[in-house]
């Protein structure tokens, strides 16, 4: 087999193969071999009826493009692994040339493909990187907040004869109208003035309003089948309430903790805020870090790839292609895969691994946050091909933990600043290579699953399902040791479905036609 690459733009290039006869030999002896068993031919039985007979029957077309489309992934990725692309996304498969379907057996298979394909990034020397992080200081409006924050939890919530202020918690009817049309109708709803999560105006209206008063007031709706238009809101606040807190004494101390006095429970929550901001200051370092290589490299991010991630994201909304919200999203997807492709060039360079134990708990971490229990997430998880893309994003995280190992981190006063309780250290930092390699294949295994599910849909697919190449709208930033989770460095995108799903894919197969054929595609809390 000979292939050759073209790059047809930067990020895009065109694959052409050459396929000869006897390499293509098995293939078109499989397709004899499937085809004769769907065939009744009088005087054969099923599977044995000679290729000559079948030629006769079918047509040598059918047979040679039951062998193209059963043989085209295969021979695509081969090439991809030796001339050493990195794609994102399936390819766009044409078949050019096709062995002879009159005469003596011959010919050859020729088809180009053409991808989009990872850009080439350099990124500068770690070890000349500095960066300058914010002083930990802890101060006493950090320990009241914290122990306010305490109190609330022992709070309850006492009627009150007065107007309603800022903080108070109603009980509140509302209806919203859109002309004459009633659209949305709750009664008997909690609802903190202030925490704004409701509908804009509704703290305005409320506040200053006593119990039972009507008021009226308009609003944008923000979801449902009106969602952007203006309504009418009508809101009676049925009840007022305040929260009252328990004093903050020695008496407080041993209900809410194990301490016998106030003040060693303030001096114990001064040491949790400094602890948080420790683990702050490593959230910066990592995103001041990220900031830093996003200055110090220029590559284009793939248009094909965006494109499709766009259509993906307006499909999950329930949006039609071309809609505006499209481009209100291109910048914000934009930037997301720029951040992957860095972070994923980053992984290479530091030769980051993932364990199998890092694996499982960032699946049981995610089924907590989806309330699921972590086996049926796991499952759900293999059976979308979505493990490839959990290994990408928790590669990511790690290197930049890694690489923030290499940096020199200082504070305002130029002192430097040891970040390894969040970041770790280089004794315990990259998957073992057996543990790593055991991920990977038990992640690839459950891809190759799907794959195989998937790959008789004659569908032409414009970009695999896995962001682990680069794509996925959502990565989470990566996380410190044990600093908390925070989501992704750049910009809170579209979640919603968006990790850009974008991954060096196979091609599946081309759909069957009618032989012989020149083309073959490849495819909110209340209170």
């Amino acid at each position: 087999m000979k292939s050759a690459v073209e790059n047809l733009e930067p990020t895009r290039v065109k694959l052409t193969v050459e396929v000869s006869y006897d390499e293509l030999k098995p293939s078109l002896d499989h397709a004899y071999s499937h085809i004769g068993e769907q065939v009744n031919v009088p005087g054969f039985r099923k599977g044995k009826v000679p290729p000559r007979i079948l030629d006769q029957r079918v047509g040598r077309g059918a047979v040679i493009e039951h062998a193209v489309n059963d043989s085209v992934p295969g021979f695509y990725n081969q090439a991809v692994a030796e001339t050493d692309i990195k794609p994102m996304g399936q390819p766009s498969i044409n078949v050019t040339e096709i062995p002879s379907v009159t005469g003596a057996p011959g010919g050859q298979l020729i088809f180009e493909a053409e991808v989009d394909i990872r850009p080439e990034i350099t990124l500068p020397a770690l070890d000349g990187i500095e960066l300058t992080i914010d002083d930990v200081t802890v101060t006493d409006d950090d320990v009241a907040e914290r122990l306010d924050a305490l109190r609330e939890r022992f709070g309850s919530l006492v009627g009150v004869d007065r107007p309603v202020a800022d903080g108070d918690f109603v009980v509140i009817d509302l209806t919203a109208k859109v002309g004459d049309e009633e659209v949305d109708s709750v009664s008997g709803v909690s609802y903190q003035i202030g925490s704004g999560n409701m509908l804009d105006g509704l703290d305005e209206a409320l506040t200053g309003a006593s119990a039972n008063e009507t008021k009226v007031f308009t609003a944008a709706l923000a979801g449902g089948e009106h969602a952007g238009e203006d309504a009418e809101v009508t809101v009676t606040a049925t009840a007022v309430k305040e929260r009252d807190m328990p004093a903050a004494d020695d008496d407080f101390a041993q209900l809410a903790s194990e301490f016998d006095t106030i003040e060693e429970l303030r001096e114990d929550l001064r040491a949790q805020v400094a602890k948080d901001k420790a683990a702050d200051q490593a959230v910066q370092a990592r995103d001041r870090l990220l900031e830093r290589l996003r200055e110090a490299t220029d590559f284009p991010v793939p248009a094909g790839v965006v494109e499709a991630e766009i259509k993906r994201h307006l499909e999950a909304e329930g949006k039609e292609e071309g809609d505006e919200h499209g481009e209100e999203v291109r910048e914000e997807i934009t930037d997301l895969m720029r951040d992957q492709l860095l972070l994923d060039t980053l992984v290479e360079e530091l030769s980051v691994g993932v364990t199998q134990n890092e694996l499982l708990e960032f699946l049981i971490s995610n089924a907590q946050q989806y309330g699921m229990e972590p086996n049926q997430f796991i499952q759900a998880a293999s059976q979308t091909g979505q493990l490839p893309a959990f290994m990408g994003e928790i590669a990511r995280n790690k290197a930049l933990a890694v690489a923030l190992r290499k940096v020199v981190v200082k504070n305002g006063a130029g002192d430097v600043v040891d970040l390894s309780e969040f970041i770790g250290s280089d004794e315990l930092d990259a998957a073992g290579p057996e543990d790593a390699a055991a991920s990977a294949e038990s992640a690839e295994s459950a891809e190759s699953a799907e794959s195989a599910e998937s790959a008789d849909s004659p569908e032409s697919p414009e970009s695999a399902d896995s962001p682990d190449e680069a794509g996925e709208a959502t990565a989470e930033k990566p996380a410190a040791k044990k600093a908390p989770a925070k989501k992704a460095p750049a910009k809170k995108t579209a979640k919603a479905d968006t990790e850009a799903k974008a991954e060096e894919a196979p091609a599946k197969k081309a759909p069957a036609k009618k032989a012989p054929a020149k083309k073959a595609a490849a495819k909110a809390d209340e209170a």
